[in-house]
């Protein structure tokens, strides 16, 4: 198993609406690392769900329920979505500030790689956020 973050400005869909939808396919990414993970991720894959530039926080977990194919949004080929559907809530979202003050997240993408808006984890940082998350 796999384990990645993705990230979404909440204004334009946010964990909430992803909540009410029940499952998603994760589209409108343009940028060729972003897409190549996309491609990476596996059926059963866990994802985590960021909130990015107003709130700046992880919501909380998904899980990958469909592998890459072609983007609805659009007719170039090169473009991919998976599908997703929503696991668990965070009790407590998880910060950009926290997850920059963890010693255990020093390395993780979300702050070495900030615009990427798909990325993978490791186990032990994906396993981090969760505990955040679920204090």
């Amino acid at each position: 198993m796999n384990y990645w973050l993705v990230k979404s400005e909440p204004g334009a869909y946010s964990w909430q609406q992803f909540l009410k939808d029940g499952r998603t396919h994760w589209d409108g990414v343009r940028n060729y690392q972003a897409r190549n993970n996309l491609k990476a991720m596996k059926e059963g894959d866990l994802v985590l769900f960021y909130h990015s530039v107003s709130e700046k926080q992880v919501m909380g977990m998904a899980r990958v329920v469909r592998e890459f194919y072609q983007d609805p949004t659009t007719d170039d080929d090169r473009w991919v979505v998976v599908d997703i559907v929503p696991e668990k809530s965070f009790n407590k979202p998880v910060t950009l500030a926290e997850v920059k003050t963890d010693e255990r997240l020093e390395n993780i993408a979300l702050v070495k790689q900030a615009r990427l808006s798909v990325m993978p984890l490791k186990r032990e940082e994906f396993d981090v956020l969760v505990e955040l998350g679920n204090r």
